[in-house]
Parts: C-alpha cells; sequence; structure tokens
C-alpha cells in the first residue's frame, strides 16, 4: 500500500533545494529595438569628390531620427554589488532590410563585462570609445540628430559612426559628479600595439543643472605610412568611417586626433542649451596624399525647447574651418544652420520633422588615388550636411535638406 506520508529523503532533497535556491544570482536579458523611416528632400545629390550634376532629389531614407537596430542586452547579479553585463544590437536599412554593416551582423555593439557601483564598468568588445560616451550629452545629435544635425560630414565624431573592433573600455562610478573612462582597441597586427589601434580618454562634470566633459581620442591607420585604410584598422568595418566632402582629401592619414570640449546647462524643465568645441587633426603618412597635418576646428551650440510633454524643439548652428595647409591658401569653412520638431504620441512613438541648411565657403583637397597617383590638387568646398549625406554631398556650396518620418522603440 502507498504511503501517506512523504518519502523522508525526498523532504530532505527539496528541503536542500530550497536552501540553495536563494544562492543562484539573478539575472535579466531584454529583447529591444527602433525602427524609424522617413522621406528626405535634399536641394543637391551628387557623388562624393564631384563638384558638378547634382541633382535635387526626395527620397526614403532610414533610421534619421535614431539609428534602426535590435539587439539583446543582460545582467546576472555576481554577489556583493558585482554584475556580469553584456550587449548584441545590430543595425539594419529598413526599407530594403540590408544589415548596417557588411559581415557583421552584430556591427552597432557587442560586448560582455562587469559593473561594480564602487569600482566601475570594465567592458570588452566592438563597442563605443571613451570620447563618444562622454561627450554625447552635450553633442547636437541628441536633439539634432546625426543625420542631419551632426558636424558637417561627422568630421569630430560626435556622432556614432566610430565603433572600434576589439577595444577595452574603463568607465569609473560617478563620484562628487564626476566620472573618468578610458578605452584602447587592439588592433592584433603582429609585432605591434601601435598599427592600426584606437584610444581614447575623458572626463565629465555633471551635477545639477551644469555639466561639461573634456576628451580626446586617437585613430591609427594600420598600413604603415597611411595611405590605403588598412584592414586591421580597429574603426574599420568595410571600410574608413568618417569620410565626407568635408575630409574626403585627407582620408589617406597615417592617424586622426580628435579633441572636444562639451558643455551644458539646464535652465528649467523647459530649456536648456548645450555648446561644443572640436579640434581634429589629419596627421598625414609618407604614403598619403597630403604632406602637412590638416586641422578642422569646430564650434556649435543648440537650444533644446521642451513647451509640453508631447513636444520637443531645437535649434542650432556650427561653423567648422580648415587649417591653411597642402597649398591650399583658401582653406574651407562651412556654416550649418538645423532645426527639429518632435511630437509624441507616445512613450514609444513620435513624429519628427528636421530641416538644415549648409554653406561652404574656401577649397579644399580632392578625392586622392591609391596606390600611386599625384599629390591631391585642391577643389571647391561642397555642402555636406551632418553625416547622413556622406555619400551624396552636394555638388555646390549651398544645400539645402529636410525630412518628416516616424519612429517606434520597442
Amino acid at each position: 500500500m502507498k504511503s501517506l506520508y512523504p518519502n523522508k529523503a525526498a523532504v530532505a532533497t527539496a528541503t536542500a533545494l530550497a536552501a540553495v535556491a536563494p544562492a543562484f544570482a539573478q539575472s535579466s536579458v531584454t529583447l529591444y529595438g527602433i525602427v524609424d523611416d522617413s522621406i528626405v528632400y535634399q536641394s543637391s545629390q551628387t557623388s562624393l569628390g564631384s563638384t558638378s550634376g547634382g541633382r535635387s532629389n526626395v527620397k526614403m531614407a532610414s533610421g534619421i531620427w535614431a539609428g534602426n537596430r535590435f539587439g539583446l542586452k543582460g545582467a546576472e547579479d555576481l554577489g556583493s554589488g558585482t554584475k556580469a553585463i553584456f550587449q548584441l544590437e545590430s543595425g539594419f536599412n529598413l526599407n530594403n532590410g540590408a544589415q548596417q554593416y557588411t559581415n557583421a551582423m552584430f556591427g552597432r555593439q557587442a560586448w560582455v563585462g562587469l559593473t561594480n557601483q564602487t569600482f566601475g564598468t570594465l567592458t570588452v568588445g566592438r563597442q563605443y570609445t571613451s570620447y563618444y560616451t562622454l561627450i554625447a550629452p552635450y553633442s547636437p545629435t541628441t536633439w539634432l540628430t546625426g543625420y542631419f544635425g551632426a558636424h558637417p560630414g561627422d568630421l569630430d565624431e560626435l556622432d556614432v559612426i566610430y565603433r572600434a573592433n576589439n577595444s577595452i573600455v574603463y568607465t569609473s562610478p560617478k563620484l562628487y559628479g564626476v566620472t573618468v573612462s578610458g578605452s584602447y582597441s587592439l588592433a592584433g597586427v603582429p609585432d605591434s600595439v601601435y598599427r592600426g589601434s584606437t584610444w581614447s580618454a575623458a572626463i565629465q562634470y555633471q551635477q545639477g543643472p551644469i555639466g561639461g566633459t573634456v576628451a580626446f581620442s586617437r585613430i591609427n591607420n594600420s598600413t604603415v605610412g597611411g595611405g590605403v585604410y588598412g584592414a586591421d584598422s580597429t574603426t574599420n568595418t568595410g571600410g574608413q568611417s568618417g569620410v565626407s566632402a568635408v575630409t574626403n582629401g585627407y582620408q589617406g592619414a597615417q592617424a586622426q586626433n580628435r579633441f572636444a570640449v562639451g558643455l551644458g546647462y539646464v535652465f528649467n524643465s523647459a530649456w536648456d542649451i548645450t555648446a561644443t568645441y572640436t579640434n581634429v587633426q589629419y596627421i598625414p603618412g609618407v604614403a598619403s596624399k597630403f604632406s602637412d597635418e590638416q586641422v578642422f576646428n569646430t564650434a556649435g551650440t543648440v537650444l533644446h525647447w521642451k513647451p509640453a510633454t508631447a513636444w520637443d524643439f531645437a535649434a542650432g548652428y556650427s561653423y567648422t574651418w580648415a587649417s591653411k595647409a597642402n597649398g591650399v591658401d583658401d582653406a574651407a569653412s562651412y556654416h550649418q544652420f538645423n532645426l527639429s520638431q518632435y511630437y509624441a504620441l507616445s512613450k514609444r512613438t513620435g513624429f519628427y520633422a528636421l530641416e538644415a541648411f549648409q554653406r561652404a565657403n574656401g577649397r579644399t583637397l580632392g578625392t586622392p588615388t591609391f596606390p600611386g597617383g599625384p599629390t591631391n590638387s585642391s577643389i571647391a568646398a561642397t555642402a555636406s550636411i551632418g553625416d547622413g549625406f556622406q555619400s551624396t554631398p552636394s555638388s555646390s556650396r549651398s544645400m539645402f535638406a529636410a525630412g518628416v518620418g516616424i519612429v517606434h522603440r520597442f
């Protein structure tokens, strides 16, 4: 006859499991994403490096307000205030389904690491540099978008296109309003830890209504002496990032330096303002098609107004000027004006509109020819708004663009 009383061994086992269960770490994994699409008009469109043949264009553009993506992120509580964390993020074009980065499914982010409220966060993988992460709160892209509102050609890396492979990133906890961060990206080139590497450092202060960041980054071309951008370069995902009508003639640099200062002030719940200054240096090597260090300085500001819960408006202006170098005395300069409007239908869905105008002056270097070929000659500087028109700049000195779209987050 079956006993009415539970087996003592079973009771002991269940009790032991119940005692052990609370010791298992708590973990979570979140699936998230953004889908964003729009219709964009630009007044003149030509191919990169051309100064003629431009035509107006109306087109579909994907990921304007926020880049299209889906991803997984998670954390596991390891005890004593330490968590294991990870993030995998893939970008895509909503209009044709193509991956954002060829042969890089998780090209937006792919990293794992540890975080502790006392000791900070250490992560490894493909990720944003410390330069970008700490300067981002003061970037014009926050309200003007990277597509329209990044400084001309995103030459100063204030948008998100300069993710780095093989990165080790440490970010400190916030102490008395101060956060510091440093990153180093190893190219894995035999007998060299320098070729193709990327490193950056930044310090941020944020307390009450006032905030600011000072940041520096260096990107090294893995090709010895410059020239063709090396496949081992840590910012390479199918080619060199950030090539636009502004920087096209200097893409064969041996190295690039970026220094940035960002400031922000919140007046009240409706008004805030940010300002940035950046200095970008393209450093030639023996195989580069320019001989002198080329420097670009940019100063810009953004005024943000939130008159009601559902509405956000912003206006921005930036001025970029190049140094007189490489035989160009009438150095290029760029004025850029931006407006943005956003209406939230809900916490996840919103409509937006964007407008921008850019005027280029002076001269710059034309498209370099690799390998071989003569030293670059100068051409008239042409307009290239933000970072969304890098491969389709204006053929003239002026360019106007506008777009309307919808974004949904999940």
